[in-house]
């Protein structure tokens, strides 16, 4: 073969010329590195990046999940705090009432597995105490409570004989009988000098005290309390165990080397999720009110490097640890006033939620040379067969799958394979840009790409829908010759698919002279509600010039009505086996279709949902109708015109 040249006359080849599969292997090798190479560092930088979206997403969920926890805590004491504030039976000091007190404590105590104790103070001095012997086992070697307790009774009361205060220390079963006994003791214990008691006292709402380490047995605890509504003196408390949040945290840990803790409004650390760190907090909390996490004894360069980087407000935060990266979550706990300023933050080495993406490059890398090698091998064996046609028709192939349909003059070589090729391409350009003319052309890239596989089925996702309707169309069509008709669609339709086109949006199916658009799919678009009423608006605001060519041609008008609603919806390819069609189906469309019909009405143009306008309201004016019955719905649906834009 000869080589090409620019000239009338053959001239000598260049001093680097060569056989062709020599030029094409090259070729062929750089094309495969300059590919090659770049989407291996695209997929580990998607890679690295979808670790971090699914680490954080794992720590929002465990800061979601911690503070569920909170709540369930706080849960069980609040209401019983309350319950025993406002009771009858507890107004009086024991011995008065001490059944009915008994069993409403053990009723509360039974169904409350966070909580340490149950009791009740007096101005007098007198105590009513009820603790768990399950929940916190530590009370039941202490008291040296038999097997079959479950629950140890403590009533402080005075004495009729002398007036002086004893102490008595009952265990009950689970039914509430009395199984045991301790011998009276004089009373050491007076609630009047607590700092529970006292600041219940000073407030009518329910207070809290601690976190603190309990004097008995030596655990975590906060202690909700409440003064009586009705007896003067009279305090209500429970003892909340917070060794279940830390044990959570532990259990829950996002990553291998991940940690969890618990900051104060002072930034000092509360609870972790450290056991061995924990019994340190414990040591340091039993002889002093407040632990700074810099304290020497619970120090740790974790701990310090998050909270220096906290954001101000909840989310997620980077920081380094000895040069490591470090991802963080924080979250603020405000479901209660009474844990204001107490904040969860979660953190993880990075390294932790992207080795596995680190293994999968070098995996990568191997397999890429590897196929770099065959393909060095391959491109020597072809390069015999294929001529610089080869290099023509797979730019033409390029450019089909980038839904680029200019013409292309047709390839015409020696190799009656490359002609065969170059005719199967122009026949699959003729091909796809009809198809595009039927369906959306995102579809029709999504099936081309997708290898075939259209039979994917449907799948639920949220999606806005739009339905539109021409008024009186059956009398412009009973007056006007179908080829009129048929040319006035054509026109209509035209500005309406270019319309819902221009705001990301795509026509599913003309329906007569109605028009099945949607935004969200095919094509995924976040601010699909607001980019419906944006194309509805400039289509009422279009339709406007239309009907007055209209009128000036005299020719009908074509008032149109919008109907648009937001919601979940079945999308995809439904049909048989051999014959399929792209579509939505479930409530969300029915709603959309009925949202149309519905102008007529109450005389509107563009009737919405409730549904699309909570998505979107902060950008347009809606103009509320009120709740309507909908044709086949059993449920009434919540009426809003689309006015303008804000």
């Amino acid at each position: 073969m000869q080589q090409p040249s620019a000239h009338l006359h053959p001239q000598k080849p260049a001093s680097w010329a060569g056989p062709l599969k020599l030029h094409l292997s090259l070729l062929i090798i750089l094309l495969l590195l300059g590919v090659a190479l770049p989407l291996i560092w695209m997929a580990h930088q998607r890679g690295e990046a979808a670790a971090e979206t699914a680490a954080d997403e794992k720590m929002q969920l465990l800061s979601e999940r911690t503070t569920d926890r909170f709540r369930i805590v706080f849960g069980d004491a609040v209401p019983l705090v309350s319950m025993a504030a406002i009771s009858d039976a507890f107004a009086t000091p024991p011995p008065a009432d001490l059944p009915a007190k008994t069993r409403l404590l053990l009723e509360g105590l039974a169904g409350s597995p966070n909580l340490d104790g149950l009791y009740v103070g007096y101005g007098d001095g007198s105590f009513i105490h009820v603790v768990s012997l399950d929940n916190d086992k530590t009370w039941r070697k202490v008291l040296g409570a038999p097997a079959e307790a479950t629950f140890a009774l403590r009533v402080i009361a005075r004495e009729p004989a002398n007036g002086n205060m004893s102490s008595v220390w009952r265990f009950l079963g689970r039914d509430g009988r009395v199984v045991a006994a301790l011998a009276p003791t004089e009373a050491s214990y007076d609630p009047r000098t607590r700092p529970w008691y006292q600041r219940a006292l000073a407030t009518p709402d329910i207070s809290s005290v601690g976190p603190y380490v309990t004097a008995t047995t030596r655990a975590l605890a906060l202690t909700l309390s409440q003064r009586h509504h009705d007896a003067n003196g009279a305090v209500a408390g429970a003892d909340i165990l917070l060794a279940t949040i830390g044990h959570f945290l532990d259990s829950e840990k996002v990553s291998p080397r991940a940690t969890s803790f618990i900051l104060d409004d002072t930034r000092d650390l509360l609870i972790h999720s450290d056991p061995n760190l924990m019994e340190k907090l414990l040591l340091l909390r039993g002889r002093k009110t407040r632990v700074s996490a810099d304290d020497p004894n619970i120090s740790d360069a974790t701990i310090a490097a998050a909270r220096s980087a906290l954001p101000a407000a909840e989310g997620s935060f980077v920081f380094e640890v000895a040069g490591e990266p470090y991802l963080g979550q924080a979250a603020p706990i405000t479901f209660s006033p009474l844990l204001a300023g107490n904040t969860l933050v979660i953190t993880a080495p990075l390294s932790d939620f992207t080795a596995a993406n680190e293994e999968l490059l070098r995996r990568a890398l191997v397999v890429s040379g590897l196929l770099l090698a065959i393909g060095i091998i391959a491109a020597i064996l072809i390069a015999r067969l294929i001529t610089r046609s080869l290099s023509s028709l797979t730019e033409d192939a390029m450019r089909l799958s980038d839904f680029e349909f200019g013409k292309a003059a047709p390839e015409s070589t020696y190799i009656r394979e490359i002609n065969s090729l170059s005719a199967a391409i122009a026949a699959a350009r003729d091909a796809i840009r009809s198809f595009a003319l039927y369906v959306p052309r995102e579809l029709v890239r999504k099936i081309v790409t997708s290898r075939g596989d259209s039979q994917s089925g449907a799948a639920r996702q949220e999606v806005t829908v739009m339905f539109t309707d021409i008024r009186d169309f059956t009398t412009i069509s009973e007056r006007h010759s179908p080829e009129e008709v048929v040319a006035m669609l054509s026109t209509y339709f035209e500005l309406m698919n270019k319309g819902v086109e221009r705001h990301k949006g795509a026509i599913i199916q003309f329906l007569g002279d109605s028009v099945f658009a949607m935004w969200n799919a095919p094509v995924p678009d976040p601010d699909h509600a607001g980019n419906a009423c944006r194309c509805a608006l400039d289509l009422a605001a279009a339709l406007i010039q239309f009907n007055a060519g209209q009128r000036a041609e005299g020719r009908p008008e074509f008032v149109t009505r919008f109907g648009l609603h937001s919601g979940a919806a079945v999308v995809g390819s439904v049909g048989a086996e051999r014959r399929l069609v792209y579509t939505a189906m479930g409530d969300t469309v029915n709603v959309a279709s009925r949202l149309e019909g519905i102008n007529k009405e109450f005389g509107t143009t563009i009737m919405t949902s409730r549904a699309l306008k909570d998505r979107c309201e902060g950008n347009f004016i809606f103009r509320r109708l009120g709740f309507h019955q909908a044709k086949g719905r059993a449920e009434k649906v919540e009426l809003f015109e689309l006015v303008s834009r804000r």
